[in-house]
Parts: C-alpha cells; sequence; structure tokens
C-alpha cells in the first residue's frame, strides 16, 4: 500500500532528532539563474541536444551505461539545461506521460503553496501559532509548547511534536487527517530540534486550507498547476478530503521539473510571480543543519557543498535543482534502500558541464 510504505526507508535515517546549529549558510549562491531569453515549458519542454547546451554528450550517456550496467531501478531520467532538456530516458513500462509517485516531493509542493499563501495575504506570518487556525478544536496531550508552535517549525520540521516516521503515522493521518498529528504529546521545544515528521506536512495541508478557504487541491490548481502547464495531477487524501501533504502526488517527470524550474528562476513564470523570490530564497536556504553537507530549508534538501538544493521522495524521487549551472536533474526510481542518485548527478552530470 503506497500510503504506508512511503518513506520508510528514509525514516530509519532521519528517526534521530539532530540539534539546530546556529549559523545558517547564506542562500544567495542558490537562486542565481539567467534572465534572460527564458524558455518556458507551460504546454512544452524545449529538447536540445547536449552539446547546444554546453554539456558533453558522452558523459552523459556514460550515465545511462551506469544506471543500466549496474542494473539500478531507476525509472526515469531528465535532464535539463538553459531550459532544454538534454536527456531523457525512461525504463519500460515506464513512459513520458506515466505519471509517478512522488512520495516526500509532495512536500517541497506544499511548501510552495503555503509560500503562495503568505504571499496572497492569506497566512499573516509563519510565527502564528498553527492552533489559530483550528479555532473550535480541542486536541488531547495539551501543552504550552503545543500552543507555541508555529507555522515555520512545521516547514523546517522542528514542531516538536513525537511523531514516529512509519506505518502507525500514515495509517493515523490516512484516517484521522491533521488531528491524528495534533493529538500527539511534545517531546521537544518548539523550534529547537529536527525530528522528520510527514504528519507535520500533513497540517500544513489543512492550515492551507483553513486559511485559503478552499481546498488545497483547489489551491494548487488555481495557483500552481495551472500558471505551470501541470495538467493531470492526482492526489491522495485523507478520510475528511484533505489532499495528504506529506505524500501522496502524482506527476510526469516532465511535470516534476516544472517546480524546479520555477525556483530555479525566483518564483517568476511568463512574467508572472507564481511565488515571491523572498519565499523561493528563504525555502532554499539552509535553516536547520541535519548532517555534515546536509540540511532543511522549507521543506527542501539543501546541499551546500554541492551548490543545490532538491526535492526528495523515498525511493529515489528527485528533483535536483544546482542554480550556478542553471540546471535541474528530476529522476524516479523504485530504490529499496539507499539510492545513488546524487553521486550519479556528481559523477557524470556536473563533469559534463563545458561552461
Amino acid at each position: 500500500m503506497k500510503i504506508i510504505s512511503f518513506i520508510l526507508l528514509l525514516s530509519l535515517f532521519l528517526s534521530a532528532c539532530t540539534t539546530l546549529t546556529p549559523e545558517i549558510q547564506s542562500a544567495e549562491e542558490f537562486v542565481v539563474a539567467p534572465e534572460s531569453q527564458i524558455p518556458w515549458p507551460t504546454n512544452n519542454w524545449l529538447e536540445s541536444t547536449p552539446e547546444e547546451q554546453g554539456l558533453d554528450p558522452d558523459l552523459l550517456q556514460d550515465l545511462r551505461t551506469a544506471v543500466e550496467d549496474q542494473d539500478l531501478p531507476v525509472h526515469s531520467l531528465l535532464v535539463i539545461r538553459h531550459g532544454a532538456i538534454v536527456l531523457e530516458h525512461y525504463y519500460s513500462p515506464y513512459e513520458q506521460k506515466t505519471t509517478h509517485v512522488l512520495y516526500s516531493v509532495t512536500k517541497s509542493f506544499i511548501s510552495t503553496l503555503i509560500g503562495i499563501a503568505v504571499d496572497k495575504g492569506y497566512i499573516a506570518s509563519l510565527d502564528h501559532p498553527v492552533l489559530n487556525y483550528f479555532p473550535g478544536s480541542t486536541f488531547e496531550n495539551a501543552d504550552p509548547r503545543k500552543e507555541a508552535m508555529t507555522l515555520r517549525d512545521l516547514l523546517t520540521m522542528t514542531s516538536g511534536l513525537d511523531w514516529d516516521e512509519g506505518m502507525p503515522g500514515y495509517q493515523g493521518i490516512t484516517m484521522r487527517g491533521s488531528k491524528y498529528a495534533l493529538d500527539l504529546p511534545m517531546v521537544a521545544d518548539p523550534g529547537s530540534e529536527f525530528l522528520y515528521c510527514s504528519g507535520c506536512s500533513h497540517i500544513l495541508s489543512s492550515v492551507l486550507e483553513q486559511a485559503a478557504g478552499q481546498s488545497t487541491v483547489d489551491f494548487a490548481q488555481e495557483n500552481l498547476f495551472k500558471p505551470l502547464g501541470i495538467k493531470k495531477p492526482s492526489w491522495e487524501m485523507d478520510a475528511e478530503g484533505t489532499a495528504i501533504g506529506g505524500w501522496g502526488l502524482y506527476l510526469t517527470p516532465r511535470d516534476m521539473a516544472k517546480l524546479g524550474y520555477l525556483f530555479l528562476h525566483q518564483g517568476q513564470w511568463e512574467g508572472e510571480q507564481i511565488v515571491s523570490s523572498g519565499w523561493v530564497s528563504e525555502a532554499v536556504s539552509p535553516q536547520v543543519s541535519i548532517d555534515p553537507g546536509v540540511s532543511y530549508g522549507y521543506q527542501w534538501w539543501v546541499f551546500p557543498d554541492q551548490a543545490a538544493y532538491a526535492a526528495q521522495g523515498m525511493e529515489g524521487q528527485k528533483i535536483f535543482v544546482f542554480p550556478s549551472h542553471d540546471l535541474i536533474v528530476v529522476a524516479t526510481a523504485g530504490f529499496s534502500g539507499d539510492d545513488p542518485l546524487l553521486d550519479l548527478v556528481m559523477e557524470y552530470v556536473i563533469p559534463a558541464l563545458r561552461d
């Protein structure tokens, strides 16, 4: 069952709490992209040869060879530079129009929708207490720390809730919605410790509905999917009909890449500011230090050593963005353990750059 299996392996890596690092690296180097003559893939992506976009075709072919020689369970690979697809390959039975489960890549979409809601004034501040968005509701395990928990804490996975990433939590969200997560006891002060929490991402989906006065799916369709030309998304719901914020979105790899392209261009799309550049900068800045070389923003993973950030999901669903190279790499896959995709990108794609 997809909603039960998702993130299980990721949770083994992240289940332990990690203390926040007070000194956070600036996001400026992560949000630089060319601005002139931008091709917009609203209807179709531009396609090009690697040479025309300054990449070595032999190294990109070596990437495909490595995947095939190692029999890696990769379902699709896309490499996009300067707004043009230079490598696109699908492994049977997956095809260009096949929608793929994104697992936790969904979180980066939810974060973007929260940013849009902030820009539009539906959400006045990330520092507002979460419980304010559920007037008239009561939750178990009352605690002053729970009352102090803010939207920023949810976005950065520092809620302080005693969430256990695994089957009981996924079932609880599916059957009881955000109340399951908000009923949990507190184990830390909000903002003090990183604890990966798919339930927290689902609370964000519920907050969005309360703040905007419409469903998460309708808000996404109007303010994100339609402007970007994402035409056939599907999204798993909880028992109350709220789109699951921590997982459950299905898109084609080409449509996955559009979120990366939006962020590569600081939230702007065909002359329209879909989400503010300020939000983009904050979302992909290292808000929380997890391990050496790995940080977390607003539901985005940040890799300062590689000057990259990514939306990541279980089994190898990836949207990598390398702003200084005007480069996006998308993958879908079915790994049963840790995946080597970032290593493969750094071994073959980055060295393929010729300008």
